[in-house]
């Protein structure tokens, strides 16, 4: 069954720790994909998402320009981030793993998201919607965002850790049913 997302009930968000004594969250504005989505046998699904690499909004103008620059994300170079699922598994009822494909800046790395299938309801609308969340945790560095500066009392200023969440809703689509040749 294909589904889309329903960005404007989503979220794509990253956090990192900054001066090794806080933590900065933010997220992505723009984003889009397709899921199919096999309720029955959930091994057989597949998530596609393209992330705006220029829509990130941290709260702080300069420090979005940067992540935007070349020493992180080069979205001017590099304007999309995706993710293409290679395989599904299953843990339990509500509960599974998605591994796939993460490119940020042309450079590709297998990551696996902790996924549960929160439900499915039905719209005031009719339509029938799902409900995941989704999370992991990425080392900057593998994808070369590299930049950082160290602290005259140790550590640095941007942590190697990103801890990644996902929430999205899903709006089951019609099949499309090709009409008989006469």
């Amino acid at each position: 069954m294909a589904w889309q997302i329903d960005a404007s009930h989503s979220s794509i968000q990253f956090s990192v720790r900054h001066m090794m004594i806080s933590t900065v969250r933010g997220r992505f504005e723009e984003f889009s994909g397709q899921v199919h989505f096999d309720e029955q046998h959930p091994e057989k699904s597949s998530v596609s998402v393209e992330i705006k690499a220029d829509s990130l909004y941290t709260k702080d103008e300069n420090r979005d320009g940067h992540l935007r620059s070349p020493d992180f994300l080069n979205a001017d170079e590099y304007p999309v981030i995706t993710f293409n699922s290679t395989r599904v598994e299953k843990v339990n009822a509500s509960h599974g793993r998605i591994y796939g494909d993460l490119t940020i800046r042309d450079v590709t790395r297998e990551v696996v998201l902790d996924t549960e299938f929160v439900g499915k309801a039905r719209s005031p609308w009719g339509a029938t919607a799902a409900g995941f969340s989704a999370s992991t945790s990425i080392d900057r560095k593998d994808w070369g965002l590299v930049w950082n500066v160290a602290l005259e009392t140790g550590g640095v200023l941007v942590g190697d850790k990103i801890k990644i969440d996902i929430e999205l809703e899903l709006i089951e689509q019609p099949e499309v049913v090709a009409e008989a040749v006469a």
